[in-house]
């Protein structure tokens, strides 16, 4: 078994591809590629929140208080337009990012105290959420001014103003620590990035040691070498396993580096997550890893060997990230929680382990639930992969 091992391994490790996704994909790449995404986000985020906005507005006499709000506000510059048909246009051409409509009856409606509504033209798809937020600050400076000038004949204190705007308020005491919260996020990205790579690292040597080896004509020679068919199948098995096992410690530990070593590029509360992860985390993490490599190992070692090319192999694959990715999605849909019963769901009981371990609220005896659920799991599989193996019209299809 050991000696089938070692030469599988030896020529997977002289294959380029190979080398690609198992150490420089998992260690340098995806790491990278993420830490710059989250970069980006931020810098192009922080933008949205402070670039100088472009607007136009029409009826600006029927409101000039809130019209000159606007106009003295840094972060918008009037643009001024024809009229009000062209705004979609102007929109459109990113003359402007957004346009107000004050109606003739604002005023009026004002000077009865009665509720008055502006329009605001924006594209929602581009940064909308941003604007409108931006805008309604503006939008709500003007209703407080209007607001204390309805409210000042009534010649009330401060308190009891504040009972009249808002009788009852909420006073939020969250049990819930800065890990915890920013956990809950993080925690449910990282087993969607690991078990991906896993999966990936091992697929392509998959095709290589079992439907490449048909193409090859090399399989037939292997199997009357003086080695039982459980002896090869626990070799190639382990070489899978070991492939995607390293990918995935691998990119852990890049980037654990990447986030130890430079603290200062993260958001602070991030920052603080990231050192409050201990190396016991980690190492469950690790654990958690071990009976996924397993499985993905028999699964893709049995596809391969029923393959009867490279081609059909990757064919019959491919659809296995999606079916990876489908467990780890239910895993971060709000109100999924770790329970003994989710602790027993393939795939999905990993990724909500990996959660809470991030958050730091992992219940021990789910852990080993999971743990052993799992392990058992890589156990059928690798058993079903042996019997598979030694079925003939597996082998030599035709």
């Amino acid at each position: 078994m050991w000696i089938v091992y070692l030469k599988e391994l030896r020529s997977l490790l002289r294959d380029r591809k190979t080398l690609i996704f198992t150490i420089l994909i998992p260690i340098v790449a995806l790491p990278l590629i993420g830490f710059g995404m989250s970069q980006v986000m931020s810098k192009l985020s922080e933008k949205a929140r402070t670039e100088q906005i472009k607007y136009a507005i029409f009826g600006a006499q029927n409101a000039p208080a809130l019209a000159e709000l606007f106009a003295k506000d840094a972060g918008y510059r009037e643009v001024k337009l024809d009229s009000a048909g062209d705004i979609r246009g102007a929109i459109g051409d990113d003359r402007i990012k957004l346009a107000l409509n004050v109606p003739a009856q604002f005023a009026g409606a004002i000077g009865a105290s009665q509720q008055a509504a502006i329009e605001l033209h924006f594209n929602s798809a581009d940064a909308g959420e941003i604007t409108r937020k931006r805008v309604t600050a503006v939008v709500e400076q003007y209703n407080a001014t209007l607001r204390d000038k309805a409210l000042s004949h009534f010649k009330l204190t401060a308190p009891q103003l504040a009972f009249v705007l808002n009788p009852v308020t909420i006073d939020v005491r969250s049990t819930a620590d800065q890990r915890e919260r920013i956990g809950a996020l993080v925690g449910g990205m990282l087993p969607y990035l690991l078990i991906f790579v896993c999966l990936m690292a091992g697929m392509y040597p998959a095709i290589d040691i079992g439907a490449g080896e048909k193409e090859a004509g090399t399989l037939e020679t292997l199997l009357l070498a003086p080695v039982s068919r459980s002896q090869l199948v626990m070799g190639k098995f382990l070489v899978l396993f070991t492939v995607a096992l390293a990918a995935s410690l691998l990119m852990v530990s890049s980037l654990g580096l990447l986030l130890r070593f430079y603290p200062g590029r993260l958001d602070p509360a991030l920052a603080a997550v990231v050192a409050a992860i201990s190396i016991g985390d980690l190492g469950m993490i690790a654990l958690m890893l071990v009976p996924t490599a397993a499985m993905f190992a028999a699964i893709l070692l049995s596809m391969s060997i029923y393959a009867k090319s490279y081609k059909e192999a990757a064919g019959m694959m491919q659809p296995m990230m999606i079916i990876a990715i489908m467990p780890m999605m239910v895993a971060m849909i709000p109100g999924v929680e770790l329970t003994w019963l989710w602790s027993a769901v393939p795939l999905t009981n990993i990724a909500l382990a990996m959660k809470e371990i991030v958050k730091g609220t992992m219940d021990y005896p789910k852990f080993l639930m999971i743990l052993f659920s799992s392990t058992l799991l890589a156990g059928i599989l690798l058993a079903f992969c042996r019997r598979w193996f030694s079925r003939e019209e597996v082998l030599f299809r035709d």
